[in-house]
């Protein structure tokens, strides 16, 4: 099929703005309108993500659909400012594009969303506004609560990834538009841009519980708002896999959901594979839903995931064993709870402790933590959890016996926690391992909990030295089995950095063994899951980047026994790349450290710098992004940086430094 590409599409927005897009149509689509299908996000269609682009929405066109790549308002050659996430501006205008477009007359009026990430949330938002021209939505590695399920905060607690995540957006709304494409204006803009940029940090900092900053977008709120059906989709790996089984369980739409073991990716290009032709997968759900064709998508089991089998932990696979399964409703009656209980002996037995056994006592080192991995999984590095024993001598560990038989878990565990503690402010990490006959342990998931939150997010108490509490510790949902032989162990700890911030003081937790208990949701064998297939993805045969320099990607554990100073040190150089059609060429390389020493929790530290350049023939532009991050028990404190180059010369320079009060994170 012949297929016509437009590289700069203008969208006119009601006050004058105009975004701009990229687009792929069926070259007779004037004359025989076609389904339009869109995607939505600040990630600059021009050169970030072009060679990701075209594996997706040149498929797409070429399977009958007009497929557009939009950039948000204030990123790349869009006009405008890009103040924040997911603001109502980014979703009026959302809103517009979904219309203007099917108001053009190569499209015949049907609309439909898919995104990864950014996309994914806008996706479920934008329906939640429920444009009449968008029909269905596919949301891949999303989130419909940004606060208990995002990048920010998890349990209450405040994520490493939320400062990371504030440093990589810091450095994008750094870019300038392509002078190619914008001609003289591209540097007005650009310093519109710059003039403008803030770190976002101080924003997210300012709002430390679920207040109506993150209810906002958050289409938890009110389910029954989306009326389109939805494909959600998310990894293993990934950092948002809870909200697949969230949004089969509440949304009241046709929808089904789809995890695999792959990190922050599309599916066709999964990793840890094995990757699937999601390509083919999304047509058959916007051929049944944009142009009314039985494809048989919706005769597909509710769920379908990977079942992880045990693998030697590492901090990256190529491939994880297992098999996909299919399960036709969610909640399934087919996932019974057990219950495990610790036990003395560091066992985790069937029955409960006796009321008046003696609690088990834990403070566990500021240095636990370290080979935690990242929050959320992009596998372009090593960083996956590391075996758990490096973990464990500072945690207190409880553990069953070999297996007499393989155990299957599909869902979320749930620790009941009954504690006490000696200082106002405490958090939990609960970890869950497969430990091998050799010992070796693979974290399969994990949970962390704000212990002050003792009710819900939206508020917080101090905690009463020798008061005893309960709360509930949500794990992140798995699919796992785990084999005769093998042990399932639990690992508790008070902190773990930098995954998650830690509280502002050494805290010795009590837990009380009478009233701490471990769900799993164990799949009975009786019902069985239903076996399912997914085809291999296509050849990408889209040569559209040439790479100049190879990059590198390192994690690096540095301890001094001096000093007692640790650090993680985290490098993401993406080497020298060259568009060819564009002729441009991009360097990104960003350095992250998270440091500490001993058990001083002012000490902590974590620091990213982010150098981005672009350059074609005598054009070159340089942007250079700091941001530092560290607290004491009273406050956290932001110092950031932003300079821009053009050429050799230094056209932009300006400086932050901001103390946000802690509430109890």
């Amino acid at each position: 099929m012949t297929i016509h590409i437009d590289e700069d599409l203008r969208i006119p927005m009601a006050d004058g703005v105009t975004l701009s897009a990229r687009l792929w149509r069926p070259a007779d689509a004037v004359r025989s309108p076609v389904p339009a299908i869109v995607e939505y996000i600040p990630y600059r269609k021009r050169d970030h993500t072009r060679a990701r682009d075209e594996t997706l929405h040149r498929h797409f066109a070429g399977h009958g659909y007009v497929s557009v790549r939009v950039d948000l308002r204030g990123s790349g050659e869009s006009g405008g400012i890009l103040g924040d996430e997911y603001c109502q501006q980014e979703l009026d205008d959302g809103y517009a594009v979904v219309q203007w477009l099917a108001d053009q007359p190569w499209c015949d009026g049907r609309v439909g969303m898919i995104g990864i990430s950014w996309g994914g949330f806008n996706g479920l938002q934008i329906a939640a506004m429920r444009p009449p021209a968008l029909k269905a939505i596919v949301t891949v590695c999303s989130s419909d609560d940004r606060y208990a399920d995002d990048v920010h905060y998890m349990g209450g607690c405040l994520l490493g990834d939320n400062l990371s995540w504030a440093s990589v957006m810091f450095a994008y709304n750094s870019l300038p538009p392509d002078p190619a494409l914008r001609g003289a204006d591209w540097r007005a803009q650009w310093h519109q841009r710059l003039e403008a940029n803030e770190p976002w940090l101080i924003e997210w900092l300012s709002h430390q519980h679920r207040d109506a900053y993150w209810q906002h977008g958050s289409v938890c709120e009110d389910y029954k708002a989306i009326e389109c059906p939805v494909m959600a989709v998310s990894g293993w790996a990934d950092g948002y896999t809870d909200a697949v089984f969230r949004l089969l369980e509440h949304l009241h739409v046709p929808r089904q959901g789809l995890i695999g073991p792959w990190s922050h990716k599309y599916p066709h290009q999964g990793v840890p594979g094995p990757a699937i032709d999601f390509q083919g997968e999304t047509l058959r759900w916007w051929d049944r839903w944009l142009k009314g064709r039985d494809t048989g998508i919706m005769d597909e089991p509710m769920l379908r995931a990977w079942i992880q089998e045990a693998a030697e932990p590492a901090t990256r696979y190529r491939r994880r064993p297992g098999r996909w399964v299919g399960v036709d409703t969610w909640p399934s009656d087919g996932i019974t709870e057990r219950w495990l209980f610790p036990a003395r002996g560091g066992y985790l037995a069937d029955q409960p402790m006796a009321p008046d056994e003696q609690p088990f006592s834990l403070q566990s080192p500021l240095s636990l933590g370290l080979f935690a991995g990242k929050w959320c999984s992009y596998s372009v590095g090593p960083d996956l959890p590391y075996d758990q024993r490096e973990e464990d001598g500072g945690a207190l560990v409880f553990e069953t016996a070999p297996l007499t038989e393989a155990m299957e878990l599909l869902g979320a565990p749930r620790l009941r926690l009954c504690f006490q503690v000696d200082r106002p402010v405490a958090q939990v990490a609960a970890r869950l391992s497969d430990v091998a006959p050799d010992g070796k342990a693979t974290r399969v998931t994990y949970g962390v909990r704000n212990l002050n939150h003792t009710t819900d997010h939206a508020d917080s108490e101090a905690l009463t030295p020798g008061t005893t509490y309960t709360v509930e510790v949500d794990l992140n949902h798995l699919g796992h089995r785990f084999f005769a032989e093998h042990r399932l162990r639990l690992s508790l700890s008070t902190s773990y950095w930098p995954l998650a911030w830690p509280p502002p003081e050494p805290v010795n937790l009590s837990v009380i063994g009478s009233g701490t208990a471990l769900a799993l949701p164990v799949c009975d064998p009786s019902r069985g899951l239903q076996p399912v297939r997914f085809a291999s993805p296509p050849a990408d045969g889209s040569a559209v980047l040439t790479q100049h320099q190879e990059p590198e990607y390192r994690w690096r554990v540095h301890r001094d026994l001096e000093t007692s100073a640790s650090e993680l040190e985290v490098i993401m150089d993406e080497g020298e790349k060259y568009l060819p059609d564009v002729d441009l060429t991009l360097r990104h390389h960003t350095w992250e450290s998270y440091r500490s020493v001993a058990d001083e929790f002012d000490s902590i530290e974590g620091e990213v710098i982010a150098n981005r350049e672009f350059h074609r023939d005598d054009w070159r532009i340089r942007t250079r992004t700091r941001t530092l991050l560290r607290s004491d028990a009273q406050a956290f404190y932001v110092v950031a940086e932003l300079d821009a180059w053009e050429g050799e010369d230094r056209v932009f320079s300006r400086n932050w430094q901001q103390r946000i009060p802690r509430a109890d994170v």
